[in-house]
């Protein structure tokens, strides 16, 4: 209200510095002065103490996670070495599978060579015991054409 009133009367704001503004900046002072010492000291403590002890959480955190990264390295690798061994396990049953059943088959293939010429050779026979047969036939019916040839004559 006393503000409202000495602007009515025309006084305005009086930006002229004076003595009470020396006052006001000493207090001001001595105000940051006893809140450094009574507040901000101890706050900045416990701060500085918390990033310390987080600083020591956060290395030890990192520790872990080396650890649990060295460990997974050794997993990756134990389980590659595993793989290639299994691997080189199966190329060696399949290996082994392949010449057994190429010893089989080449067994097979022997057996019906074999076969096929004990046939082949059968069939060679038969055809032999057919010609001579056939020529015994052939000379018996050329012997009655003759004779059927030299009584109807």
């Amino acid at each position: 209200m006393v503000f409202l009133a000495f602007a009515a009367e025309g006084g305005g704001i009086q930006l002229v510095p004076d003595g009470t503004m020396l006052l006001h900046i000493v207090m001001i002072l001595v105000m940051i002065w006893i809140l450094n010492r009574t507040f901000f000291r101890p706050i900045n403590k416990i701060i500085e103490s918390r990033v310390k002890n987080q600083g020591g959480r956060y290395t030890e955190a990192e520790e872990i996670l080396q650890k649990v990264d060295s460990k997974s390295a050794e997993f990756e690798a134990a389980m590659l070495e595993a793989r290639s061994e299994g691997y080189e396990l199966i190329e060696k049953e399949r290996s082994k599978a392949v010449a057994k059943r190429e010893k089989k088959m080449s067994a097979v293939k022997e057996e019906v060579a074999q076969k096929s010429a004990a046939e082949f050779e059968d069939l060679e026979k038969q055809t032999a015991a057919a010609k001579s047969e056939i020529a015994t036939e052939a000379e018996k019916m050329a012997e009655q054409i003759s004779s059927n040839i030299l009584k109807a004559a």
